[in-house]
């Protein structure tokens, strides 16, 4: 017999009779986990401290011998040479951020445009071969984009596609589509299928079904697809350097890289244009961070 939504959830989880100390873990062995952790987010986050710093420093300071750590002028100039166009007629690093916020969003948004229906598919229907065709799409993906920039580059300066943003959006969807194929699938299968049987008998066709009940619990999976398909887009550095050669359509990463060298380095202005350049992922991240939980942990507990 069947058993309503209201009915499941009214059942509530079961009683946990796990003893009190295994579940607290003990006082213990806390305070050795609190320990190891803390000595673990030190040394994981010490290079980010650093970059942070140096940031903001002065020039002199930031060249000093032995590194000074605490005792240092603070300045903020490092963060206005990012923003605007150098003594050598360099353009400002900031015009390479908002080339990648374009091609990064522009990119996302196409490959899960396109995965999350594939993904769909290959959950949904019966598939001739499915397994192998599934393999072979992630298989596109294992490939280092170092080994294909080269093909790459000489179809595009056919096309005329080199030194374009478009160039980048498209190949940076086409490595993003298999690995949101993959990941969104698995949270695909993770809803009953019976939702849209049930909205058919209804008279909604097929298509509707899925967008009126199935895509909504699909938000959380689709939240962090789109987070690692970001994360990709925004640090790729391979492509963007190939294809790209003027400063105004460059991405950030070899914009950055282009700052060291020469007869010196700015490492002030170099630490500033990478905290910059962090922080807009982060800032995603963190606004998306419960569907991101949820959509990670989709599927830890089969139903």
């Amino acid at each position: 017999m069947a058993v309503s939504v209201d009915e499941a959830v009214s059942t509530g989880p079961a009683e946990d009779h796990t003893p009190p100390a295994r579940r607290s873990g003990g006082r213990g062995r806390s305070a050795v986990e609190v320990v190891l952790l803390t000595v673990l987010a030190a040394v994981m986050l010490f290079p980010v401290l650093w970059m942070v710093e140096t940031s903001i420093k002065e020039n002199r300071d930031v060249y000093a011998i032995p590194a000074k750590f605490f005792d240092f002028a603070v300045t903020l100039q490092h963060y206005k040479d990012v923003f605007v166009a150098q003594g050598d007629g360099r353009t400002p690093v900031s015009v390479s951020f908002l080339n990648s916020f374009v091609v990064a969003g522009a990119s996302t948004v196409l490959a899960t445009v396109l995965g999350v229906p594939a993904a769909w598919a290959y959950s949904r229907f019966a598939v001739k071969a499915k397994k192998d065709q599934l393999f072979f799409i992630l298989s596109t993906r294992f490939m280092p984009p170092v080994v294909v920039v080269i093909p790459i580059f000489l179809m595009y300066r056919q096309v005329g596609l080199i030194d374009n943003k478009i160039g980048l959006i498209l190949i940076y969807a086409a490595f993003n589509v298999p690995f949101t194929i993959w990941m969104m699938k698995g949270f695909v299968d993770e809803v009953p299928a019976e939702y849209e049987d049930a909205a058919m008998l209804d008279g909604y066709t097929r298509l509707q079904a899925f967008w009126r009940y199935t895509l909504p619990q699909l938000l959380p999976g689709i939240a962090a697809t789109a987070v690692f398909a970001l994360i990709f887009s925004w640090n790729e550095f391979v492509f963007a350097i190939f294809l790209t050669s003027s400063d105004s359509v460059r991405t950030a990463p070899p914009a950055i890289a282009g700052l060291i060298g020469g007869t010196t380095t700015d490492w002030g202005l170099v630490a500033a244009a990478s905290v910059v350049f962090a922080l807009p992922v982060l800032i995603f991240a963190y606004l998306v961070r419960k569907h991101l939980i949820a959509g990670v942990t989709l599927g830890a507990v089969r139903r």
